[in-house]
């Protein structure tokens, strides 16, 4: 129950964002949105807004935004009356470029304002800087430094958690550091030098971490604000580095389908809602991606035949374009089969 509740959550939250940047575009360059909904198959429940029908729907495994003239007739045209400002085909490239981007573009924003929670709020699983055991032999031992001591800075530069701490001394292999040790209320200063690690090329003393004074370090909104940044931008960039390496062949290609996904979403649950959210950022950011490939089907691909139309200055035929995306979006359902299919083998053991 605590996995179904938890991809629900997660894969509610980042299609409710995905749609809203679809959505709330739309409305700000007056395309007639006729439903925003969250789910697919039957309807549990609908309220409507003006021209707009708000809709939850049985199935949590996707959502749309329904807009005026998106959808084909029986004749496979896109209708497109001149006297209808609110026809989404009577918008600029630009406009209707920024409707389709703007899906995405709320994944990357929910991803964003995910870290920043966690940073504010939640706060960050930290260790702090209280030494739990002291290996035989290394500088510390030598220094006279014992477990249940606390290191409260590296060359007067306060340490205030464990990564601080190994911030301070990692870099400094074979040269004399003074460490500042709190030890039963009073507090020494202790001249080490660390050893240096060949393989990892760090600095160490000799001590590990008492696991058992772990808490959750706030940050605050400035801070916060800068690290959402930096952590979107850094998962972004590893992402597509990963992609590079699948198509390029120097990494195997081992993509995870929706059944690998809710395996995850279920043990970061199980781990608690730090790791719950951070998955959700992560999820979300390769959502976000994932639509910009020029998949058919998916929002790439419509900014593909966008540019087109742009480049040309006439639209695609849309009797062709809704063809294309009819097929690959077929071919986008079997292979997420396909993927699901090895997900059971794998979680079976059987692959």
């Amino acid at each position: 129950m605590t996995t179904f509740l938890a991809s629900v959550f997660v894969f509610g939250l980042m299609i409710f964002f995905h749609e809203l940047g679809h959505f709330s575009v739309a409305k700000m360059v007056g395309v007639r949105v006729l439903e925003f909904s969250i789910g697919m198959g039957p309807q549990l429940f609908g309220l409507r807004r003006g021209a707009t029908l708000y809709a939850l729907r049985l199935l949590p495994v996707g959502g749309f935004v329904r807009m005026a003239g998106m959808e084909a007739g029986e004749d496979g045209q896109f209708a497109a009356s001149p006297s209808d400002p609110g026809n989404f085909n009577n918008k600029t490239v630009a406009q209707r470029a920024a409707v389709i981007f703007a899906g995405s573009f709320m994944n990357f924003i929910l991803a964003f304002l995910l870290f920043i929670y966690i940073y504010t709020i939640i706060g960050v699983p930290t260790y702090s800087n209280v030494i739990g055991d002291v290996l035989a032999g290394k500088p510390a031992q030598t220094a006279g430094i014992r477990p249940g001591d606390r290191i409260l800075a590296v060359n007067g530069k306060t340490t205030e958690n464990w990564s601080e701490l190994l911030q301070e001394i990692h870099p400094r292999g074979g040269q004399e550091v003074t460490l500042t040790v709190e030890s039963q209320g009073a507090v020494r200063d202790v001249k080490v030098v660390p050893g240096l690690d060949p393989e990892r090329n760090v600095g160490q003393i000799g001590i590990t971490v008492d696991d058992k004074t772990v808490y959750n370090e706030k940050k605050g909104l400035f801070t916060s604000l800068k690290l959402g940044l930096v952590n979107t931008l850094a998962i972004t960039t590893m992402i597509l580095h990963s992609i590079f390496q699948m198509i390029t062949g120097a990494a195997p290609a081992e993509v995870g389908g929706p059944v690998m996904i809710v395996n995850e979403i279920g043990k970061a649950a199980q781990i608690g809602l730090t790791s719950l959210l951070m998955l959700a950022a992560v999820l979300s950011i390769n959502l976000g991606l994932l639509n910009l490939f020029p998949i058919p089907a998916l929002d790439g691909s419509r900014l593909v035949f966008l540019g087109l139309e742009a480049l040309r200055g006439r639209p695609i035929d849309p009797a062709k374009e809704n063809t294309i995306h009819l097929i690959g979006f077929a071919l986008l359902i079997g292979l997420m089969l396909l993927i699901a299919y090895k997900d059971v083998l794998k979680l079976l053991g059987g692959g």
